[in-house]
C-alpha cells in the first residue's frame, strides 16, 4: 500500500510514524509534511487547500490511501474529492464534517437526538448575543461558530469577559468563524476527550486523553491549540465510558446516518464529566492536536487495518490494543503563541532524544541543509511513556530540558491533575 498522509503539525507526524510502522506500507508521503515527517516518509510540497494538486500528487506517486489529517480539510470536503477521483480515503464527509464545522449543527443534532450538552443561544448578530448574555450572567461560555484553530472559544468568568468575546467575534477577529456565535451555559466538571472510529454503522472505540488548552501553568492564560496531554484519562471510568457510548456516541452515529449525512471516520467527543453525567462539550471530526501523540505511543495494534476499515466500510470484526503504560507529550512552543511570534530561530538537540520511552514529533518546523529551524507556534511534542503518568511527565520534562532553544516555552505542569491523584 502506498499512503499519503495530508497535513504538517504533530498530529500528522505521529499519525505518519504510526503508518510507517506497518508492514502494509510499501510508501509513505506526507503533504506537506515538517522537519521531522521528512525522516521517515518523503514530503510533498503541496497546497492541501488546493483539492486538485492533493489528486495530482496522489496519482503522481501512486498513492492508493489517503489520510486526512486537519481539520480545515475535513470541513472543505477534501475527502470527498480524493473519493471522487477513485482514491480510497480516510476522512468524513464534508456534510459530515459540519460535527465540527458548525457548532450550530452539532447542538441541533443534539436536540434531535436527545443527547446530553449544555444549553445554548446561537446569534448571528452581535446585540442579539449580548442581550442573551444579559439574561444569563457569569460564568458562561462564548464559541465562534466554526473552526478557528482551537482558539474560538471563550470560558468567561464576567459578563465583561463575555462581552469582549462576543465583540471580538463579530467584529471579525476569527473571520467568518465568528459570523455567528454559540452561547453556552458554564458547566462545572473536569473535561477528557474520548476517541472513537466509526464507519458510520460499526464503533471502535480507541482510548481516553485529557488535553491542557490553556497557555501558561495552572490553567491561565488564553485558549491554544493545546500545550500537552496524557492518556489514559483513569478520571473516565467503565460506568461514564459506558454511558458516554449509550447517550452521547451510538446516537450521534445512529443519527448522523438517519439524516442521510453517516460519519465515518474519527469521532473525538471533547466531555465535560458533571454531576449529573458526562455531557456533550463538542465534537471534533479528526484526530486530537496532541492527543494523538500520545495515543499513537500508545498503541500496539497496527493502525493502517483500522484507517482502511474505515474508509472502506469494513469496520466489523475489528479490533485495537494498546500498551499497558500511560503517555504524556509536552508542546514546546515559539515565545508569543497563540499571539504574534517569529519564525526561523534555531533549535538543537532534538533530533538525539528518540528512545524506547521517549520520541519528539515535530509541528511547526523546517530544515536548512543540517539546522532544524521553528516554524510555526506549536513547534515540538516531546512525547513519553511510562508505568504512570508521574514516570511519563518526568520522562518527557528530561527530554525538553535536553533541548536548546531560547526562543521557546512549555508549560511545566502538564498531568496535574492526575499526578494529584496519583499521589
Amino acid at each position: 500500500m502506498r499512503v499519503m498522509v495530508i497535513g504538517s503539525g504533530g498530529r500528522e507526524h505521529a499519525l505518519a510514524w504510526k503508518i510507517a510502522q506497518s508492514p502494509l506500507v510499501e510508501a509513505l508521503f506526507v503533504a506537506p509534511g515538517n522537519g521531522g515527517s521528512e525522516k521517515i516518509a518523503t514530503n510533498l510540497a503541496v497546497d492541501i487547500n488546493d483539492h486538485a494538486a492533493v489528486i495530482a500528487a496522489a496519482r503522481d506517486n501512486g498513492v492508493d490511501f489517503v489520510v486526512v489529517g486537519p481539520d480545515a480539510q475535513v470541513v472543505a470536503g477534501l475527502g470527498d474529492d480524493v473519493r471522487a477521483a477513485g482514491i480510497t480515503c480516510f476522512c468524513p464527509s464534508k456534510e459530515a464534517g459540519q460535527l465540527e464545522g458548525s457548532k450550530s449543527f452539532t447542538k441541533a443534532l443534539c436536540d434531535e437526538f436527545d443527547i446530553p450538552t449544555a444549553a445554548y443561544g446561537r446569534f448571528e448578530d452581535e446585540a442579539s448575543a449580548l442581550a442573551y448574555l444579559y439574561t444569563q450572567g457569569a460564568p458562561i461560555v462564548i464559541k465562534a461558530d466554526g473552526l478557528a484553530a482551537g482558539k474560538g472559544v471563550t470560558v468567561a468568568m464576567s459578563v465583561e469577559e463575555a462581552e469582549e468575546a462576543i465583540i471580538d467575534c463579530f467584529s471579525g477577529a476569527f473571520g467568518a468563524s465568528g459570523a455567528s456565535v454559540v452561547i453556552e451555559e458554564f458547566m462545572e466538571g473536569e473535561e477528557v476527550s474520548l476517541f472513537v472510529l466509526t464507519d458510520g454503522k460499526d464503533l471502535l472505540p480507541l482510548t481516553t486523553a485529557q488535553d491542557h488548552k490553556r497557555a501558561f501553568d495552572g490553567d491561565k492564560g488564553p485558549n491554544t491549540g493545546g500545550m500537552g496531554a496524557y492518556s489514559p484519562a483513569p478520571i473516565m471510568s467503565r460506568d461514564i465510558y459506558d454511558q458516554t457510548m449509550a447517550r452521547i456516541i451510538a446516537p450521534t452515529v445512529r443519527g448522523m446516518a438517519q439524516r442521510g449525512t453517516p460519519y465515518a471516520g474519527v469521532l473525538y467527543a471533547g466531555l465535560m464529566l458533571t454531576e449529573n453525567g458526562p455531557k456533550l462539550v463538542e465534537y471534533n471530526a479528526r484526530f486530537g492536536d496532541p492527543e494523538t501523540q500520545v495515543m499513537m505511543l500508545r498503541m500496539e495494534s497496527d493502525i493502517v487495518p483500522l484507517l482502511h476499515a474505515v474508509a472502506t466500510g469494513t469496520l466489523a470484526g475489528h479490533d485495537v490494543t494498546w500498551k499497558n503504560a500511560c503517555a504524556l507529550t509536552v508542546i514546546m512552543a515559539t515565545k508569543g503563541y497563540p499571539g504574534d511570534y517569529g519564525k526561523g530561530s534555531e533549535i538543537s538537540g532534538a533530533d538525539t532524544l528518540d528512545s524506547d520511552t521517549l520520541t519528539v514529533f515535530h509541528a511547526g518546523t523546517k530544515r536548512e541543509g543540517e539546522r532544524l529551524l521553528a516554524n510555526g507556534g506549536r513547534v515540538l511534542n516531546v512525547t513519553a511513556l511510562g508505568a504512570s503518568v508521574k514516570e511519563a511527565q518526568e520522562r518527557a520534562y528530561r527530554g525538553v530540558d535536553a533541548i536548546v532553544w531560547p526562543e521557546g516555552f512549555a508549560r511545566r505542569d502538564i498531568g496535574w491533575r492526575e499526578i494529584a491523584r496519583e499521589s
